[in-house]
């Protein structure tokens, strides 16, 4: 399980007006449990208040190699900064900033703090379009990366001057996934995991459809449980009301019918280690589409067809073609629910069905915890009501217990 709690975090921030964002990583830092210190330039209190950081850390913003009060005068030890850290942030990373590292130039705490660490040292750059693209600064980013530094994309979109383009300091909640991706154990690291989340939408006519209740939680908890232990998690999912947060492991396939998901699960189940189908599939689907709005009746008869079993196609062609996969698949039942969840598992050649107990107050299909049972060769493994996240992780550790 990739977590932050009990991790020591310094949060360094450099002059640009991306550090108006600042605050809020932090805030998303503690909430994850991690302690956390910001050192900043001279330049980055133009941009966000050192009270302000000092005040959501819950410990003194530090800017200065010399401390000074009334009556004393203290060193600001850069080396214990350094060694305290268990992770270094620097975001915005400025070019300024990148080019003294890359060049050892040290005029303020934050490069010092920085020429001394030994622990990972994440970059999220943010400068204007022309900058960034300018050949002496991919060339420093490109030698940060040749140190083992994790130097993080800059996203494309409007910048400060006006222009468009790369430049933009990556959002908030996508460095706090980017930055427990990196400090996780990366057993998943060079392992994809290919997911299908949410429900499936089967239109009668333009604007009526026939879908389920499926909030996509289950799913979205998998995915990013996965990414966080390093996975490359391909994401196709139905219009779910739970999806990820951004995620640099998670890339996402939106789809609307099980014949669209199946077409997207085809294409791509060629390159994935896992397979986990979470996804809840209509069964049927009208026989004919509308082309026009169907007018309203007293009485109206739909005809149904069967829709492709997902599942059962992706552990037939596993069995065929990618004897390596593993493929995960979900049971929802009501009553004789082992029974059928087992019957399940081996009419779609799964190595592992989670059983989810339909119908019980506060779990299942809607709610934020469920209760399953994992059902493989060696029989059912009943676990008790916990977290959708809590139950992502224990999936997680059975596949892990179970590569060859």
């Amino acid at each position: 399980m990739s977590t932050l709690k009990g991790k020591q975090i310094l949060v360094g921030i450099s002059g640009g007006i991306a550090a108006y964002k600042i605050p809020s990583f932090i805030r998303e830092l503690r909430r994850e449990g991690a302690e956390v210190r910001c050192v900043l330039t001279h330049a980055a209190k133009t941009f966000v208040s050192p009270l302000t950081l000092a005040t959501l850390s819950g410990q003194p913003a530090q800017m200065d190699f010399v401390n000074e009060a009334v009556g004393s005068i203290e060193w600001n030890n850069h080396v214990a900064h350094a060694e305290w850290a268990d992770a270094i942030v620097v975001a915005p990373a400025t070019s300024n900033s990148i080019a003294k590292i890359c060049h050892g130039l040290c005029d303020n705490l934050l490069t010092a703090v920085l020429l001394s660490a030994k622990c990972p040292i994440f970059w999220a750059p943010a400068m204007d379009l022309d900058m960034f693209i300018h050949p002496a600064n991919q060339k420093n980013l490109s030698i940060l990366t040749s140190w083992g530094h994790h130097v993080w994309p800059s996203p494309s979109g409007e910048l400060a001057s006006g222009l468009t383009g790369p430049g933009r300091m990556a959002e908030p909640v996508w460095m706090l996934q980017a930055l427990k991706m990196g400090l996780s154990d990366n057993a998943w690291e060079g392992k994809t995991l290919l997911m299908t989340s949410g429900p499936t939408v089967e239109a009668i006519d333009p604007v009526r459809f026939i879908s389920n209740g499926s909030s996509g939680r289950m799913g979205t908890a998998i995915a990013l449980a996965a990414a966080n232990r390093g996975a490359r998690v391909e994401l196709v999912s139905g219009p779910a009301a739970v999806m990820p947060p951004l995620h640099p492991g998670i890339h996402v396939h939106a789809v609307l019918s099980a014949e669209d998901m199946l077409v997207k699960c085809n294409q791509l189940q060629a390159g994935a280690d896992v397979v986990v189908c979470a996804a809840a599939v209509s069964d049927y689907r009208p026989a004919k589409l509308a082309n026009e709005k169907m007018p309203k009746v007293s009485s109206l008869r739909v005809d149904m067809l069967a829709n492709p079993d997902i599942l059962q196609h992706m552990g037939t062609v596993r069995k065929d073609k990618h004897p390596h996969q593993i493929v995960v698949g979900f049971a929802l039942e009501t009553h004789d629910a082992e029974a059928k969840a087992k019957a399940k598992r081996l009419r779609k050649q799964a190595d592992l069905m989670v059983l989810n107990h339909a119908g019980i107050s506060g779990e299942g299909m809607h709610a934020k915890s469920n209760r399953i049972t994992l059902l493989d060769d060696h029989g059912q493994h009943p676990r008790p009501q916990e977290s959708k996240a809590d139950a992502a992780e224990a999936i997680l550790d059975w596949v892990e217990n179970h590569w060859t």
